[in-house]
């Protein structure tokens, strides 16, 4: 989707996002401040995880002596998404906002401010990113945005110990051992389809959604990237027919046969539901549906261990949404603005946020993949300590890469993967699949 066009969709509806839309607080007002700045951020779902960013920001605030406002604004409904593109339009808003999803700083990318000045020091410091912050957050070498803590996750396997114990003979504990390296070398995409078979026939089916939302299609890309099969290729050339894409939808047609039933009708909280419900001996979800039971169903998350993604003939990649902060060009006041983000991207800063949110919020730098909040957290001790994925096993990816981000946004969103690995599946020749994802890309690349 071009940005025009992705800024004329969506005008008319957030034009009528009205200020009640937004979660707002206000926060340190300093007289005789130097300057004011306005910050949107995402509205985080982990209890208290709001008051440690409001912390940090006005610890920095009252040493800058700066006043600022924050509002916190919800992802439902697109309201991350519709905020920017109002603002986008009107050339006035808020100076930091939040992403609403992984592809808006490449959709906005003309009007927002180079970070290059501040996110060379912050790399240097905390490590490099991985590949997809890049992809997503850099166009023609430049910085378009400052990777997101708040957020930012990896959606790889939540295994029940016990069932994938007793039904496919799979110690999930022994694989991937608390504060030691993963023991994973047979743990492949071939082992991962026989445990779900197995499980099937248990009575407890892996919840692995194919619908159009965001859980299914990054599910769906990194299974397709473990093949090595792309739609189209960072050329942005078509790469559908290939054997690879092939080998990625007979795969996934022997794997729905072990799915529930209604996974095409799957939205992005069916997985925790199938979780929490205790029917399920797998998920692919970042530690959400841990956490609501660890609340709600205590028993359950017990016996829940998250850890790394099977490896298929290309390797091992894991299902990875990042969220960014970015500034407008037209910001009042780009250097607080950047001051801000520079003061939130420290160290000591993401460690309170990441044991804010429990786990769930993940930095993209090297050297920040192995905080003691993932160690800590319970039960079982040791849960999440392979969640960010510490010893660098896994490629994080993003469903629809390496196409160019303009054309990947729209597989994306368009749930292209998934709706071809149900049409294959459901009876469609191979050959008449490929033809309808070949069609659905060409209109992609004129638009």
């Amino acid at each position: 989707m071009s940005r025009r066009r992705l800024s004329r969709r969506q005008f008319v509806t957030a034009t009528a996002l009205s200020s009640a839309a937004l979660i707002s607080a206000p926060y340190l007002r300093t007289a005789g401040a130097a300057g004011k700045l306005s910050i949107g951020l995402w509205d985080h779902w982990v209890p208290g995880a709001n008051k440690t960013s409001t912390d940090l920001i006005n610890e920095w605030a009252a040493k800058e002596k700066v006043e600022v406002s924050v509002d916190y604004i919800t992802s439902q409904g697109s309201k991350l998404l519709l905020t920017q593109t109002a603002e986008a339009e009107a050339k006035s808003g808020h100076d930091i906002l939040a992403s609403g999803g992984p592809w808006q700083p490449q959709a906005f990318a003309d009007l927002l401010e180079p970070m290059n000045d501040i996110m060379g020091p912050i790399v240097e410091q905390n490590g490099a990113v991985n590949g997809t912050v890049k992809y997503l957050g850099q166009a023609d070498g430049k910085w378009l945005a400052v990777p997101a803590v708040i957020g930012s996750q990896i959606k790889g396997p939540c295994s029940r110990i016990d069932l994938m114990k007793k039904y496919a003979d799979i110690d999930v504990q022994a694989m991937y051992p608390a504060g030691s390296p993963p023991k994973a070398d047979n743990w492949t995409l071939d082992t991962f389809l026989k445990a779900a078979e197995a499980c099937h026939k248990g009575g407890y089916p892996f919840g692995i959604g194919l619908g159009e939302t965001t859980d299914s299609v990054d599910t769906a890309g990194a299974i397709f990237q473990s093949f090595g099969a792309e739609l189209v290729n960072a050329k942005g050339d078509l790469t559908i027919k290939s054997d690879a894409v092939r080998q990625a939808l007979e795969y996934y047609k022997k794997l729905i046969s072990f799915l529930p039933p209604d996974v095409a009708a799957w939205d992005d909280a069916s997985n925790n539901k199938w979780l929490i419900s205790g029917k399920g001996a797998m998920i692919l979800n970042p530690p959400s549906a841990w956490a609501v039971a660890k609340r709600d169903a205590p028993q359950i998350a017990a016996q829940c261990w998250t850890h790394g993604m099977p490896a298929g003939p290309k390797g091992r990649f894991a299902p990875y949404l990042p969220f960014f902060w970015s500034v407008w060009n037209f910001s009042k006041n780009k250097q607080a603005a950047k001051s801000l983000l520079t003061h939130l991207s420290q160290p000591t800063s993401i460690e309170r946020l990441v044991e804010a949110s429990g786990g769930y919020d993940l930095p993209a730098y090297e050297k920040l993949t192995n905080l003691k909040v993932w160690g800590e957290q319970e039960p079982p001790k040791g849960t999440l300590y392979h969640y960010p994925d510490p010893y660098h096993q896994e490629k994080l990816s993003i469903a629809a890469s390496p196409a160019p981000p303009k054309i990947a946004q729209q597989i994306y969103t368009q749930a292209t993967l998934t709706k071809m690995c149900l049409k294959y599946a459901h009876g469609e020749k191979m050959e008449n699949t490929l033809a309808w994802a070949e069609n659905q890309c060409e209109g992609f690349m004129r638009t």
